[in-house]
């Protein structure tokens, strides 16, 4: 469970002394972005935030080197793997009660001009008959056992407005404290019917080597290792949500948003409460990991060598790319520009380096830029392309897109060539 495997950490800073929910929390999550902060005090209960803020912790905990991310999610998302379902208590079932009150709980408000506290660690479970749906949701608190809960018109949504067009509710789980497969499959964009539950039962197995468990509440299902479940209803009453801190640290739009009713809370013995800072680390890591695996597809379809994607930390992870690939033809690096667009529509900028270009490290890309990249030959741009509506600078979510070929030339390889380090 969580403190077990915090426990193995050697880099958690603690926070003892209590601790207010009230913009108190972001101070020590913005000063320490990459390292996991536990809480020990927070309205009486211990909350960790920034836990999967660096892709060396993601890694590691799945087992696999940095670079073989792309390659590990991409065959988890193109080989979903049944779960298995127990049938006795899982430990979240350990505590239960049906006064819920969320103002009790350690849910923070981040900046002083967010519409209210935020649960920003949550994940959505949702079924349609045979379909289960996994879904990040952020939810601002409103009073007693009610929240506004933003829905992207996805997978959720459709779910919803379903029920909302035949006066009826929504029942749905939701989870805080999730184990780190179930968020990142929660976090992937699939076709509807495909569970987000079952890319994560196939991330632990590449990783762990088992299936993942889950203990259904009702008829819905809920992984084992959950810090807290809560049943919940999605009403089809409707009332502003925000302003909020999007991934790009600048605000979304107020809009109107369902309300969510908390019914029963469920929770383990001395449970961690799991928050994400908005616009922090973690977020970028969260959201914007899974879409790589979607890039490197999408290029490699047109490059057959492709040795990594990066969304990088500076383009929040969502809006700035770069990818590796082996030229074997020349036009290879603007065809890869295309398909990483294609990739990720909401992809904004791309640079396309060679193997020898470490991804990782800014400096090296910025070289490959310096010493083999002109922009009259080498620059791509697409003008007036649907992008994201979470970049401030889009115009109706329509952007100009443009790409860097930073890749040598075939004919004359050996002028772009790095000189070698001599070792003494």
């Amino acid at each position: 469970m969580m403190r077990e495997f915090l426990e193995g950490l050697n880099d958690v800073i603690v926070v003892d002394d209590p601790v207010n929910p009230e913009l108190e929390l972001t101070k020590f999550l913005v000063k320490h972005r990459d390292r996991p902060v536990l809480f020990k005090n927070v309205n009486g209960w211990a909350v960790i935030g920034n836990l999967w803020s660096s892709r060396d912790r993601i890694a590691r905990r799945l087992g696999v080197r940095k670079g073989e991310l792309n390659e590990v999610l991409l065959r988890a998302m193109g080989n979903p793997s049944p779960y298995v379902e127990i049938e006795g208590n899982a430990p979240f079932m350990s505590n239960v009660t049906s006064d819920v009150s969320l103002s009790d709980l350690p849910i923070p408000k981040f900046y002083p001009g967010d519409g209210g506290r935020y649960l920003t660690g949550a994940l959505v479970i949702a079924r349609d008959g045979d379909f289960v749906n996994v879904s990040f949701h952020r939810m601002m608190v409103l009073e007693g056992d009610r929240a506004a809960i933003r829905l992207v018109p996805r997978h959720l949504y459709s779910m919803w407005r379903e029920k909302y067009e035949h006066g009826e509710e929504l029942d749905v789980r939701i989870v805080v404290g999730a184990p780190l497969e179930v968020l990142l499959g929660g976090a992937t964009s699939v076709a509807y019917g495909v569970s987000e539950l079952e890319i994560a039962s196939a991330l632990r197995m590449l990783s762990r080597g088992d299936r993942l468990k889950v203990r259904k509440i009702g008829d819905i299902p809920v992984p084992v290792e959950s810090e807290f479940v809560f049943e919940a209803k999605i009403t089809d009453e409707l009332v502003d949500e925000g302003p909020f801190v999007d991934i790009t640290g600048t605000y979304d739009e107020v809009r109107k948003q369902p309300v969510v009713v908390f019914e029963r809370m469920y929770h383990v013995d001395d449970p961690i409460f799991h928050t994400i800072l908005p616009g922090g680390y973690e977020h970028f890591m969260l959201m914007g990991l899974p879409k790589e695996p979607q890039i490197y597809a999408s290029v490699k379809r047109v490059v057959p060598k492709v040795h990594g994607v990066r969304l990088t930390e500076g383009g929040c992870m969502w809006l700035h790319a770069i990818v590796s690939i082996t030229k074997q033809h020349e036009g290879d690096g603007k065809n890869a520009i295309l398909a990483a667009f294609a990739g990720h529509p909401s992809l904004k900028h791309v640079v396309v380096v060679d193997e020898d270009v470490d991804i990782y490290d800014d400096r090296d890309v910025e070289w490959a830029v310096a010493t083999r990249f002109q922009a009259d030959r080498d620059l791509v741009i697409v003008r007036n392309a649907r992008g994201s509506s979470l970049d401030p600078s889009a115009e109706n979510s329509l952007t100009t897109k443009w790409g860097i070929d930073a890749t040598k030339p075939l004919g004359e390889k050996e002028k772009f060539e790095r000189v070698a380090e001599t070792k003494t």
